[in-house]
């Protein structure tokens, strides 16, 4: 056999690459489309998650309000239990691994903590936003692919750099420039322990029970 007959033999065992890819790029958008699309469970559970921490924003208000005089020797150190204010987004994150859960989550658990008797409806839920997408910015940088802890991490801290740089400018102007850095500082730490390390803690610990099952977020945990 002469090399042209075994090139054309060689060519003509499979399908050329243009038609391999016409084949494979349509399974490849198929897929990711499949990957961003909410289910309904995805829907309720992350709708369940924003509510029970609007219930939470509420009393985490009131324990703001109550322990304020504790820290009148140095008001910027309230901000170590600020941390709370940003574990929804972290966490529907974290539970639900489709883009927009970080933004949903918060947004609407800041919207509901303004039907629970929260302050300046339109500030608080501004706040909600810009902190959701604190922490989307971070799991989309991953591509929504990686859950560790260092991710949640980072989305937690990511999340506190938003009222880091606006409360200060927001309701603390008259602070002076050390105060609103130690404040801010301590706002980002706060966010890094409580929602990073918090929410990451949080879905091990549900992964165990089983009641995530139906998520990847369940699937992939250690048993022990």
């Amino acid at each position: 056999m002469s090399h042209h007959a075994e090139a054309r033999d060689d060519q003509s065992s499979g399908p050329p690459p243009t038609r391999r890819l016409s084949v494979v790029r349509p399974a490849i958008a198929s897929s990711r489309a499949a990957f961003a699309r909410w289910r309904t469970v995805d829907i309720v559970v992350a709708a369940v998650v924003a509510v029970a921490f609007g219930v939470v924003f509420a009393g985490w208000d009131a324990l703001w309000n109550v322990t304020a005089p504790t820290f009148v020797f140095f008001p910027p150190a309230q901000a170590i239990i600020y941390g709370m204010w940003l574990v929804p987004g972290v966490l529907g994150g974290l539970l639900i691994r489709k883009p927009g859960a970080a933004v949903f989550t918060e947004l609407v658990a800041a919207v509901v903590s303004v039907f629970l008797g929260a302050p300046g409806p339109l500030t608080i839920a501004m706040y909600g936003l810009l902190q959701g997408l604190g922490a989307e910015v971070v799991f989309a940088a991953v591509r929504y692919r990686t859950w560790n802890l260092r991710v949640a991490l980072l989305a937690g801290a990511c999340a506190g750099v938003v009222p880091a740089v606006l409360d200060p400018v927001l309701w603390y102007a008259a602070w002076a420039f050390p105060w609103k850095l130690v404040y801010g500082v301590l706002v980002v730490v706060s966010s890094l322990v409580m929602a990073g390390a918090g929410s990451h803690a949080l879905v091990r610990a549900l992964a165990r029970t089983g009641v995530l099952a139906p998520f990847a977020s369940g699937r992939e945990q250690p048993v022990a």
